[in-house]
Formats: structure tokens, sequence, C-alpha cells
């Protein structure tokens, strides 16, 4: 077995709460420096920088997973993540469905930009990408797991768009690969505070916003390669293969 580390949430300039400075270039750049093996970029509702993200982490021997951070009609924010090209843009079509168009306002909640590899925008994404989907938290991880994907509940002790705060309990028949907890937390707190917790593997990523964010939490990956068949197994603590805490 081997032992990448690995940060799995990182919002780029798509995300209307992202700094500018976190265009896919930047990101895979300081990724490089972090020593951080695979990555994922995990914008709100929306999977517009993946293609780019993955094409330029390749080039610095960097494996990057599909993802997107989508908020349930909950309010409860999870992570999902994707293989393969197909089910990413399949995955899209069905966010874009799915969303209600509000209008974004760019000077109170910041601009939702698509960049090129040199920065220059592409397009701006005119409806407001944080507000939640038309699907309760069950049926987004029915149609994730659908379409071959991951699903994990992300940052679930915070206050806010935390799987606790505003369920109040960890859902019995919820289908999860994982759950994921804030910086503010480790997961020795986590299950004592809530028992049910220890049958899943526990990750940490960094949820970064800004640059210097990126790898200032991670975990470690126990895996035999770098394959999404493989992360699964990971991600569910199976055959061997599990999270640790960096």
């Amino acid at each position: 077995m081997n032992s990448y580390s690995a940060d799995l949430h990182i919002h780029s300039v798509l995300s209307p709460c992202a700094d500018l400075e976190m265009s896919p270039g930047n990101i895979v750049e300081r990724a490089e420096q972090k020593g951080i093996e695979i990555i994922a970029v995990t914008d709100h509702n929306h999977t517009g920088h993946a293609k780019l993200v993955r094409e330029l982490g390749a080039r610095k021997g960097i494996w990057v997973v599909y993802g997107a951070e989508i908020t349930t009609q909950e309010e409860v924010h999870c992570l999902t993540f994707f293989d393969t090209d197909e089910q990413l843009d399949e995955f899209q079509s069905e966010l874009e469905k799915n969303q209600p168009q509000l209008p974004n306002n760019p000077g109170l909640f910041g601009h939702q930009v698509v960049v090129d590899e040199s920065e220059q925008i592409l397009k701006e994404i005119p409806h407001y990408l944080h507000s939640a989907l038309r699907w309760g938290i069950s049926d987004a991880a029915r149609i994730v797991h659908q379409l071959g994907g991951l699903f994990i509940p992300a940052h679930v002790d915070r206050p806010t768009n935390g799987l606790y705060s505003h369920l109040g309990f960890f859902p019995e028949d919820l289908e999860v690969d994982g759950v994921e907890i804030s910086r503010h937390t480790n997961s020795a707190v986590m299950t004592k505070k809530h028992p049910e917790l220890a049958g899943y593997q526990l990750i940490q990523n960094s949820d970064a916003h800004f640059i210097n964010e990126i790898g200032g939490i991670k975990s470690s990956l126990v895996m035999r390669e770098l394959s999404f068949s493989e992360l699964s197994l990971a991600l569910r603590g199976e055959q061997n293969r599990e999270v640790q805490q960096s």
C-alpha cells in the first residue's frame, strides 16, 4: 500500500466566496509547492474548472479528482466526486436543471468566473451558485451514486451548512462514502460526540478559499494506486484502504 497526501476540498475563482487569486493554474502550482499528490476543486454547484485543473495537474504529476460542493434543499453542503468526463458532463447538466436561476450580485457575493489557463475570463455565471438545489440530501446522494460518483457530507460539525446543525442528526439510511470534518475539530472529538460516526472514514480537507490555505489541512489516503476505484475503497475504509489524518 501507498500513502498519498490529499486535499479534496478547494474552491476556485468560480465560487463566489473564493479569492480572485484562486485560478486553476495558481491552485495547481500551490498544491505542487505543498507536496500534495491528490486534489479536487469543489466549487459551489458547478464543475466549470474541473477539466482544466485536471489537465494542469497532470503536467505536475498531481492527480485531480473531478468534484463539486453542492448545497442540498436543507442547506447542507456535500462533496461530490466523479471519475470520467461523461459523468462530469451529465452531473453538470443535472446541476443546471435543478438550481434556481437567482441572479448573482457580484458586488455583494463576489464574481463567478470561468477562466482559461492564462487566467483570461471565458464567461461569468449569471445565477447565484451558492443557492440550494432542489434535491433533498437523500435524493442528492442517490443521483450522485447513479452517475457513478462519490458522496460525502462536508464539514458536518460546522454551525453553517453542516449536516448536524441543519438536520440535527445523521440519517441512518443516508448513503455516503465517508464524512468530512472541519479543521476546527478532530476524529476523536467527533466520534465521542457522535458515536455513529465511528462507522465511517473521517476526512479533513482545507476547504481553501485563498491560495495560502491550500494544504493547510489535508489527509493521507492509503491506497494501492492512484485510481478512482482505489479512492472509493479508501473513503469507505474497505480492503485495508483507509483515510489517515495528516
